[in-house]
């Protein structure tokens, strides 16, 4: 791809935007800065009216707090930084609730923890919840939950956190919003010489080693931090962009032509996911399906427990199991939406049974179409 031949934001169907303290936050008196928070509402709003779907990543609870708590500049302790995130995170929720509002979206606020995205179970959850704010076209504020998160238990920056929210909502575009424009051949503050790379076909121990530290006191993450998140989003298909947040309408300035690096992720989100599910988790078990539901799943269907008609294993919500078809043939693999036991109590009835047998709605379906792959795929 040539740099001249760089894709619009606009044709990308999903986006998470990162964006960093320093950004949204006035060093010097912790105040936000509401005029570019206006003008990359803008920028929202239009990718949203044209269809594309756009989900943020934002920090900036703790930066607000601190202000707001008369806390030192300088490196604070754990129970300082949660304090700060306590009273910062309602500050930038409001923000982002009367920028987006007043364009007509509605804001949703979204803390997550490291184990939100590491456990099957509640990475599920997770996704469920962000699914279906993305189909009401509300936009998901996403920021780590530094008000329980300890050292042992957290990101510890924003970069790996928006790339894993890339992937679990199967986003095909990142964009990290950042204080430099781009990826160099080495740190530009240090190195007259170092050039910008315009794109990263693939990232190479020596694309690895261009990355320098972090940029400022308001961030926790740096250059290495975010070739990191270039891994994981990658791999999972999704593209992804560092430019300089700084300017007023940063999202639109990618389209304009502004200076940034495109990573270009392997395959799409959808390939990749399905690779992920055939041949990088280990069965813990099977449900097998009749002939009416194989052909439904042939033709694009989510497997629905009335066409399950039995179960084997001892899986948990979230495991990977493998979907028989009537003569005990394997027809394909799948993230099963129920444990082992609850999956017995619904084999073979209908989907508005579920409440009255489990004692809660539950999933409509044993094995959603997007959480799994067919042989032949």
């Amino acid at each position: 791809m040539s740099e001249t031949a760089m894709p619009s934001l606009a044709q990308h169907r999903r986006i998470v935007v990162k964006i960093g303290s320093a950004l949204l936050v006035e060093r010097a008196t912790g105040a936000l800065h509401q005029a570019w928070l206006e003008s990359l509402a803008d920028d929202v709003a239009g990718l949203m009216r044209g269809g594309a779907e756009v989900i943020l990543v934002s920090s900036g609870a703790i930066a607000l707090g601190r202000g707001r708590l008369g806390l030192p500049k300088g490196a604070l302790a754990l129970e300082e930084s949660q304090a700060a995130a306590s009273v910062g995170q309602i500050a930038l929720a409001r923000a982002y609730s009367e920028v987006l509002g007043a364009r007509g979206f509605t804001a949703a606020q979204v803390l997550l923890t490291l184990e939100d995205t590491e456990s099957r179970r509640r990475y599920l959850n997770a996704r469920s919840t962000l699914g279906v704010l993305i189909e009401r076209k509300a936009v998901p504020v996403i920021n780590e939950n530094d008000t329980v998160a300890t050292t042992e238990i957290r990101y510890g920056d924003n970069d790996r956190l928006a790339a894993r929210v890339a992937t679990m909502i199967g986003a095909d575009l990142l964009v990290l919003l950042s204080d430099i424009d781009g990826l160099y051949t080495a740190p530009p503050n240090d190195d007259a010489d170092a050039r910008l790379i315009p794109v990263v076909e693939r990232i190479t121990p020596e694309i690895e080693a261009m990355a320098g530290g972090a940029g400022s006191e308001l961030s926790r993450g740096g250059m290495k931090t975010k070739v990191e998140a270039g891994k994981i989003a990658t791999r999972a298909g999704c593209a992804m962009i560092i430019t300089l947040g700084k300017r007023m309408n940063p999202l639109a300035a990618i389209d304009r032509g502004a200076t940034a690096t495109w990573f270009l992720g392997e395959g799409n989100p959808v390939t990749a996911r399905k690779t992920w599910i055939a041949g990088s988790l280990d069965a813990r078990g099977s449900v097998q399906a009749d002939a009416g539901a194989v052909r439904a799943l042939r033709s694009g269907k989510s497997l629905l427990p009335a066409g399950c008609r039995r179960i084997e294993g001892r899986f948990s919500r979230g495991d990977t199991v493998v979907i028989l078809g009537p003569e005990g043939e394997e027809v394909g693999r799948g993230l099963v939406a129920f444990d082992a036991e609850e999956a017995s109590q619904i084999l073979g009835r209908k989907t508005h049974e579920i409440e009255a047998i489990l004692g809660y709605k539950g999933r409509a379906a044993m094995i959603h179409r997007d959480d799994m792959v067919l042989r032949g795929e």
